[in-house]
């Protein structure tokens, strides 16, 4: 705590032997962030500049590909610092803020994939519709509605905690996640119960209302030609793999929180690593190779010389 500013500081304790091997981790992180900035971007550029891609499904996987570069955007160059730094700290109110945009494009992701499986549904089950319901317009809510929600209902408990009194300033991770509320005297009930309220609004909702989606497109996939089965997997499976890969990792990022005794330093420190370092870069490997269109131009601009 620093009295004279009025500031105070948050030690980030997850590191593991940092000082020892801090050239090491800088080198792999900053190769890993340039590989999710270039790959994700590559993809949102295909889609920009091609018109046969100007499509309700491109446009959000160009959004869920633009939240992942700044869901990362939110943790590396913080972590990238404090791997060159002699000491891991942050200011408490930066702990926040950090805190606030990884949950709020978190809740983005899932309310973008929601959007995604309506948009699937209504193209499969309700094509001579399509055109209708998924005009710009519609597109446009979606999205905004996407970013705003998760956003404004994270910025609730991350103020609140701004006025909270610390009992700890060593946080057991190396960014800011929920382990912020360890740091705190007293978690109140009326925290608990609006986090659980925001958790139910921005993952549980959309992965029911996915999951009630796209099992209703198997069934009517299933009853309909061959043509409409080999769509409906083409164009959600990779939707649903997504899906459950980021389901898995938010779990785990809940899980790690509550059992935290019970994990080593090091496992904590591996396992937290592989939300910020696999779904980023899952998520353009997986669209541009499963999605035809997208996998096309990809061939057309590393390979134009084998594409005639």
């Amino acid at each position: 705590m620093d009295d004279t500013l009025n500031v105070t500081y948050v030690t980030l304790g997850g590191h593991v032997e940092v000082h020892k091997y801090r050239y090491l981790y800088f080198v792999i992180m900053f190769t890993i962030y340039i590989l999710i900035i270039c790959s994700n971007s590559v993809i949102v550029y295909l889609i920009w500049v091609h018109p046969n891609l100007h499509e309700p499904m491109y446009m959000f996987i160009a959004a869920l590909l633009i939240n992942s570069v700044l869901f990362s955007t939110t943790i590396y160059p913080k972590l990238l610092i404090d791997f060159l730094s002699d000491k891991q700290i942050i200011t408490y109110q930066a702990c926040l803020v950090q805190f606030h945009m990884f949950y709020s494009l978190g809740g983005s992701e899932f309310l973008l994939l929601a959007a995604m499986a309506y948009d699937r549904y209504v193209s499969i089950c309700k094509p001579l519709q399509y055109p209708t319901i998924m005009s710009k317009t519609t597109i446009s809510i979606f999205l905004v509605l996407a970013w705003i929600l998760p956003a404004s209902q994270v910025a609730v408990p991350a103020g609140l905690s701004a006025h909270k009194n610390l009992c700890s300033f060593v946080l057991k991770g190396f960014f800011c996640n929920n382990t912020v509320y360890k740091l705190q005297c007293v978690i109140s009930r009326e925290q608990i119960i609006h986090d659980m309220v925001i958790l139910l609004n921005v993952a549980l909702v959309p992965v029911l209302f996915i999951l009630f989606t796209y099992t209703r497109i198997f069934v009517i996939s299933y009853r309909s030609s061959k043509e409409v089965r080999k769509k409906a997997a083409q164009t959600c499976l990779p939707h649903l793999i997504v899906l459950i890969n980021f389901s898995c990792l938010c779990a785990f990022d809940v899980i790690t929180v509550q059992l935290e005794a019970d994990f080593p330093k090091t496992v904590r420190f591996i396992m937290t690593l592989q939300i910020v370092m696999y779904h980023p870069l899952f998520n353009p490997i997986m669209y541009g190779l499963k999605m035809k269109e997208i996998h096309k131009h990809l061939k057309r601009l590393f390979f134009p010389a084998k594409i005639k």
